[in-house]
């Protein structure tokens, strides 16, 4: 037998090793505790477990007696391993109850959660409503080319929304032109110049809406703003006319307004309608009493508009139409200065809900 191992024999000593490691394992104050006892008292190189090893070594006659000792005190140790793993587990588990347990009576910090601006919800609301009627959603860039912003929509080169103080143009020098070779481009003045890209790139027939932001060398005051948002819409097919025009305007009034909202048509000109009209929209709610007001421009799309962009205006014809969406969030819900729309603070949006319900 080698030395200064535990004899499976040894009974005094078998019982001496087994008090040893119930006392610390009883004296194991946590997890990290238990296994430092359980690997001195019943890993490797445990004296229990080389003394198992020894038994090989004993003349047959004592390895029974050698087996039932050691087997013995091994048991008695394994539960009490079992028995402190148990209960352990379960103060771990009373103690985490307590750490996270939660005072439902307290009186909770609340956070406020802000809220969607309207506008945006408004405008989601005419995409839904295209969007239901099968027409598509179109987008264009807010930097311009003049011929998508003017030459393609039938603008004579002295119209007077070319002007300074109408466009905003981009400086050429910082975009790589030159005097003698200018870049042309301006911040868009409506979303017009998407009518001559969709219809430049797309097939016919063609039904979108394009709702985005337009830029303006406006000052900033109650009804104007040098940046908003509109929303254009363009349908060009074989056989359309003012009363599908007329038709489509009034289906949207009636969703943005209500049943009793409905648009009447008075004379007008634009250059990239033949003929145009300004949309007046009847309006319940109308400060005074109900009545018109003011809500649009819209027309027939002008041939030279359909030639330009490669579409024969003897087999096609179309219209389009044009809204601000400020002057429609403000008609719907009484707001009379636009600066309560730009200048962002929280508690006017919160006037309409967390998540925008009823814009």
């Amino acid at each position: 037998m080698s030395e200064n191992v535990l004899s499976p024999l040894d009974a005094e000593g078998l019982e001496t090793e087994v008090a040893a490691a119930l006392a610390a394992i009883a004296a194991a104050a946590d997890t990290e505790e238990l296994k430092a006892a359980r690997t001195r008292y019943n890993g490797d190189k445990a004296p229990l477990t080389l003394a198992k090893h020894e038994i090989k070594n004993l003349d047959p006659a004592d390895k029974a007696t050698a087996g039932k000792n050691l087997g013995a005190a091994q048991g008695r140790v394994r539960a009490a391993l079992d028995e402190k793993t148990a209960e352990l587990q379960a103060a771990a588990g009373e103690a985490r109850l307590v750490a996270e347990r939660v005072d439902v009576t307290a009186i909770p910090a609340r956070q406020p959660l802000g809220a969607r601006h309207p506008l945006m919800v408004i405008e989601e609301e005419i995409e839904n409503f295209f969007v239901s009627m099968g027409w598509d959603i179109a987008q264009g860039p807010q930097v311009e080319h003049e011929w998508f912003n003017f030459d393609a929509l039938n603008f004579d080169t002295d119209h007077p929304a070319r002007q300074m103080q109408d466009t905003l143009y981009i400086d050429s020098a910082s975009v790589g032109g030159s005097a003698e070779n200018p870049a042309n481009l301006v911040l868009r003045t409506h979303t017009s110049p998407v009518q001559a890209r969709v219809l430049t790139t797309r097939e016919l027939p063609i039904y979108v809406a394009v709702p985005g932001k337009v830029f303006r060398a406006d000052e900033l005051d109650a009804t104007h703003s040098p940046v908003f948002n509109q929303v254009e819409g363009l349908a060009v097919d074989k056989g359309l006319t003012m009363a599908h025009l007329k038709g489509t305007l009034d289906h949207l009034a009636r969703a943005m307004f209500g049943e009793e909202a409905k648009t009447r048509f008075r004379p007008s000109f634009f250059p990239f309608t033949e003929p145009s009209a300004e949309v007046d929209l009847w309006f319940p709610q109308k400060k005074g009493g109900p009545g018109w007001i003011e809500w649009g421009g819209c027309g027939m799309v002008n041939p030279n508009v359909l030639r330009a962009c490669g579409v024969d205006p003897n087999v096609y014809q179309g219209f389009a139409f044009g809204m601000g969406i400020e002057r429609t969030l403000m008609l719907r819900h009484g707001i009379e200065d636009m600066h309560d729309i730009v200048e962002g603070d929280v508690r006017f949006s919160n006037q309409f809900g967390v998540f925008g319900k009823g814009c």
